[in-house]
């Protein structure tokens, strides 16, 4: 059971509330948010633990050192920024067959055990929203595989990817990619080739990426999971 935990972003739209400090170390009455996100796995039954970390990584480096609560925590330390997608490919070398992979800036509270492959190398976890335009859309087919991506714009109702997936360690084995590339972008520009299934949850969901949501989180103390 590993997962990969993305956590080397800048957070510059969080910098007017956190100021110096990684997004996933933004401070959550007394403790960072990355704390959550380890407890997610934790409780999730994962055991091992690779952070892609990049932006004074050594802040967290020396925050949770080589262990959490039981889970053993590897650092995959990008030298210069991936990208989302680099960052994975990289990362994917501590990793035996297959994982999961999250963001270290958002809470998804599902059961990681109801994403499955099937027959595809890819599971996204998708959260049902209302009245949103801070995210993208995605589109499926009557058996949940993913039909397209939309871009950001207002919608009263749809399903976005939250941020979760299941993950084959040969998913990008197949494709000539760069050595920095975006994640989202290599999904929608290959969506037919992966024929990517998914899951639709409704469980808690919060993205800390902007300061509104920070403090709605902050608001909640933590005590949300």
């Amino acid at each position: 059971m590993q997962a990969i935990v993305l956590a080397g972003g800048l957070g510059t739209r969080l910098k007017s509330v956190v100021q110096d400090l990684p997004k996933p170390m933004a401070p959550i009455n007394g403790k960072p948010f990355l704390t959550f996100v380890l407890e997610y796995l934790k409780k999730q039954g994962i055991t091992e633990v690779i952070l892609s970390v990049s932006y004074k990584y050594e802040l967290i480096q020396e925050y949770f050192k080589d262990e959490f609560e039981g889970m053993k925590i590897h650092y995959n330390i990008e030298k210069e920024l991936l990208g989302t997608g680099g960052a994975i490919k990289d990362a994917l070398k501590f990793i035996k067959n297959q994982a999961y992979v999250l963001n270290g800036d958002t809470i998804f509270d599902i059961d990681l055990k109801n994403l499955a492959l099937n027959d595809s190398k890819i599971c996204i976890a998708l959260k049902q929203m209302q009245n949103f335009d801070r995210y993208g859309t995605v589109n499926v087919d009557d058996q949940g595989i993913v039909i397209s991506f939309e871009e950001k714009v207002f919608k009263k109702q749809g399903l976005i990817n939250g941020g979760i997936y299941l993950l084959k360690k040969d998913i990008f084995d197949e494709f000539d990619l760069e050595k920095k590339f975006s994640f989202e972008e290599f999904l929608q520009s290959n969506c037919n080739a992966l024929k990517i299934q998914t899951q639709i949850f409704d469980d808690y969901f919060i993205d800390i990426g902007v300061p509104q949501d920070y403090h709605i989180f902050m608001s909640f103390k933590g005590k949300v999971l």
